[in-house]
């Protein structure tokens, strides 16, 4: 569905390879960076291989899969990953999320990286992007915001994360929307 690799001014993104194992799994381990991620710090090498290995070869509507869209400098150091789910009871919806190295946070590579997978989704059809995230995550919220995704609901106590309730915010975005 998407065209790879993606270029912007500063990233070029395109599916997470075997090369990219060892950053990959520097910033899954970060305790920072897991914080509000579906794992934890203990995320091993094993599951790093089964991930990378398990990669569908191309996004396609309806299929229900997850593809980990690297997200790397210019000069080819991976930065982090724009993660897309076809939704598979949805014709054209995905779900996004993004993770970034604690290194590579606050110099805005997850709004530029999540913008050109966003228009890339449009431009091939897809009819919705929406995410999910905690409600304490603040730099997410900032994120959806500022590329114009509607706060949509708000989940209060609605997820078991992490050995505690969780309230889930849910952004969304139209291909009508989208400028």
């Amino acid at each position: 569905m998407i065209d790879f690799p993606l270029r912007t001014a500063r990233l070029v993104l395109s599916p997470l390879a075997p090369d990219d194992r060892e950053a990959f799994l520097a910033y899954r381990q970060d305790p920072e960076v897991a914080r509000w991620q579906s794992w934890t710090p203990d995320y091993s090498a094993e599951q790093a291989d089964a991930l990378l290995a398990g990669q569908p070869a191309e996004l396609v509507s309806e299929d229900g899969q997850w593809l980990q869209i690297g997200v790397r400098a210019q000069d080819g150091g991976l930065v982090g990953d724009v993660a897309v789910h076809s939704l598979a009871d949805q014709p054209d919806t995905f779900e996004i999320g993004v993770t970034l190295a604690s290194s590579h946070q606050g110099h805005g590579f997850a709004r530029e990286a999540v913008r050109a997978v966003v228009g890339a989704l449009f431009a091939k059809g897809a009819h919705r992007v929406m995410a999910q995230a905690d409600a304490r995550n603040l730099a997410s919220a900032r994120l959806f915001e500022a590329l114009g995704f509607r706060h949509e609901a708000r989940h209060r106590d609605a997820d078991w994360f992490k050995g505690e309730w969780s309230t889930l915010d849910v952004w969304a975005l139209l291909r009508s929307e989208w400028t």
